[in-house]
């Protein structure tokens, strides 16, 4: 079978012509990165230990650090982060050892910490300020219009907040030679039309933001605390927050916060300490804790203290405090497969995605990188990811250690829509992979032999399949919380971040929850005005 051609075919003139253009300085399409100084940090837990203030946001993440910044505007802050700080670390900061930090972990201390779904399938997950922002490949594109509306988000209020954002750590990228070679592959292989530069989530082939900047240095979500108000934030750092506090009020029918408990990330869990929300005259205008620690980190802190399926918590003799059944449930993650192009092991620079191709309804999102697998040795896959899975599961507390990764299934393909998906979306990932102009980057002949059996697509999703580290739920909107992501039945708990979603918005989730942190922060500013 012959390989699909791109109607105005690809010359390789073209593609080394645009090889030259890739030097052109592009230092004027950096954002104004954020002036001013991060606010205080400190590993000291004593620092904190029994202090008050109005708001407590669990998770130096990426919606977890705008959140922070933005409620300190007004409001006294304790950010409070498992893992260290990125700055001075040149795995974090520099785009030249792009995926470094996920292939030296440990158990407790790294940037990233891995963990095996009980499907089998490898993942990872963030373990420093600015969270999965900090290890990502750091393409930024918003979520689409429709998702936006399906939420049901102020819309000027979200392009708002997304503005915020890009003005502080969002760059035009400057496309490497191979991000180049990827644009036409994806286009040969007929994902139109071309957008050019383009921060909206829509059809066809796009270079979107990065928060590389054209240096080379990645500003993270931790970047935006410089927009914090410095005398009003204290940023907590390798600090695990074990469970949250209630109050002991006796009222059945009202559950209300009133601090959080938790532990140093290098000590024991006996050692605990407690840090706790203000209690204003006025207690119509207490502020919250806020959980912003993640997919697995949220719904995993609300099981620890109680908060969940009662049947869940006979098992670590945790005491039952409220029975909310959708916690840890609605667990998804996009079923992602991808193909090496290169033959063997190179020892190339790493080069994140920086060019997507959309398709298919959007339904599927197809990029290109150069990934470590060693300190020298690299490989080139072209990956794919399905952004509707219908394919759900569940997480479920594995300890009572805050640190030990709570168990979670995501149940790729069981869905047999999602099964059909994943052989149309090989089909497509087959015709970028093995298109002229990548064949002619490599210096290999093109390859003609496409898989044509549905029934051979379908094995090879089931055999190969992968994630695109996009796993989101387990404290969703409408289950959870509300659409105010105020958890249901607890005075002063929130949980803002990827687990109140109910499907993965735009090409990855980064710049939807960068924008969601400031969206909410925003929004609980102009509540507090009018109570």
């Amino acid at each position: 079978m012959e390989a699909i051609k791109f109607q105005n075919t690809v010359h390789h003139d073209r593609i080394l012509i645009a090889f030259i253009f890739l030097f052109v300085d592009l230092s004027l399409c950096s954002p104004s990165q954020t002036q001013g100084e991060l606010p205080y940090m400190t590993s000291d837990v004593k620092e904190v230990a029994g202090k008050s203030f109005d708001y407590i946001v669990v998770g130096g993440g990426t919606a977890g650090c705008p959140l922070a910044a933005t409620l300190s505007e007004k409001f006294s802050v304790l950010l409070i982060e498992r893992g260290g700080s990125p700055y001075g670390n040149p795995w974090v900061m520099e785009k030249r050892y792009y995926g470094f930090s996920l292939i030296q972990t440990d158990e407790f201390s790294s940037v990233a910490q891995d963990f095996k779904s009980a499907d089998g399938v490898r993942n990872c997950r963030g373990r420093v300020l600015g969270g999965s922002s900090a290890i990502n490949g750091g393409f930024y594109s918003r979520a689409s219009e429709d998702f936006i509306d399906k939420v049901g988000w102020d819309k000027e209020l979200v392009k708002d907040a997304y503005t915020w954002v890009e003005s502080k750590i969002v760059s035009i990228p400057e496309l490497t030679p191979w991000q180049t070679v990827v644009e036409f592959g994806l286009l040969e292989a007929g994902i139109l039309p071309y957008n050019g530069y383009s921060l909206e989530h829509i059809e066809g082939t796009k270079i979107g933001g990065s928060i590389f900047d054209v240096w080379g240095i990645r500003h993270t979500s931790a970047d935006l605390l410089k927009a914090a108000n410095p005398r009003n934030i204290v940023v907590v750092l390798n600090a695990t927050v074990k469970n949250i506090i209630f109050e002991g009020n006796g009222n059945a029918r009202e559950t209300t916060v009133k601090g959080i408990r938790f532990i140093k990330s290098d000590g024991t869990t006996d050692q605990t300490y407690e840090a706790y929300l203000n209690q204003p005259k006025n207690c119509t205008s207490n502020g919250d804790v806020i959980l912003s620690a993640g997919a697995l980190g949220s719904p995993q802190i609300l099981l620890s203290s109680g908060i969940g399926h009662r049947e869940h918590f006979k098992k670590f003799s945790i005491p039952h405090v409220l029975n909310l059944k959708g916690v840890g449930k609605k667990m998804k993650d996009n079923p992602s497969i991808a193909v090496l192009v290169d033959t063997n092991p190179q020892n190339r620079l790493p080069d994140p995605p920086q060019v997507s191709g959309i398709a298919k309804d959007l339904k599927f999102i197809i990029e290109g990188g150069i990934i470590p697998t060693g300190f020298n040795a690299t490989r080139m896959p072209i990956a794919a990811k399905i952004a509707f899975p219908v394919s759900e599961g569940e997480l479920k507390l594995s300890s009572t250690d805050p640190r030990q990764n709570p168990s979670v299934k995501f149940n790729y393909l069981a869905d047999e829509n999602d099964l059909d998906d994943c052989a149309n979306m090989v089909h497509l990932l087959e015709r970028v992979a093995k298109s002229e102009s990548i064949a002619f980057y490599l210096g290999v002949k093109p390859q003609n032999n496409l898989m044509t059996s549905t029934d051979g697509q379908r094995k090879f999703c089931k055999a190969n399949v992968r994630t695109y580290y996009h796993y989101h739920g387990g404290c969703t909107v409408g289950s959870v919380v509300d659409n105010d992501y105020k958890v249901y039945g607890v005075k002063g708990l929130r949980v803002v971040d990827g687990s109140t979603f109910l499907e993965s918005p735009g090409t990855n989730p980064m710049a939807t929850l960068l924008m969601l942190g400031r969206y909410q922060g925003v929004k609980i500013l102009r509540e507090r005005e009018h109570v």
